[in-house]
């Protein structure tokens, strides 16, 4: 699995995991909860998106998955070799 390794906070439960590809990038969607808020990831090696600025990264998740109407999300780089796309926030 080429995401075996990816970091998951000792408190956070994941609830799915696929992987995938996004306009031909490896990427791992997990579906989670933490601290009463359930969310979703789209999970990218960061080697492969380095050259993908955030607003361009967040629009490849949204042309490609269901993104509610609340359009918040996060993104976290470098994160153990890992960029991070939160969104689908729910409390």
């Amino acid at each position: 699995m080429k995401f075996a390794d990816v970091p998951v906070d000792e408190d956070t439960k994941i609830i799915q995991r696929k992987e995938t590809e996004i306009d031909n990038l490896p990427v791992l969607i997990q579906k989670w909860t933490f601290d009463g808020i359930v969310a979703e990831s789209a999970i990218f090696h960061d080697k492969d998106v380095c050259g993908i600025n955030d607003e361009d990264l967040f629009q490849k998740i949204v042309n490609n998955y269901t993104v509610g109407p609340d359009l918040r999300h996060t993104i976290t780089r470098d994160f153990d070799g890992y960029t991070f796309v939160n969104f689908n926030f729910e409390l």
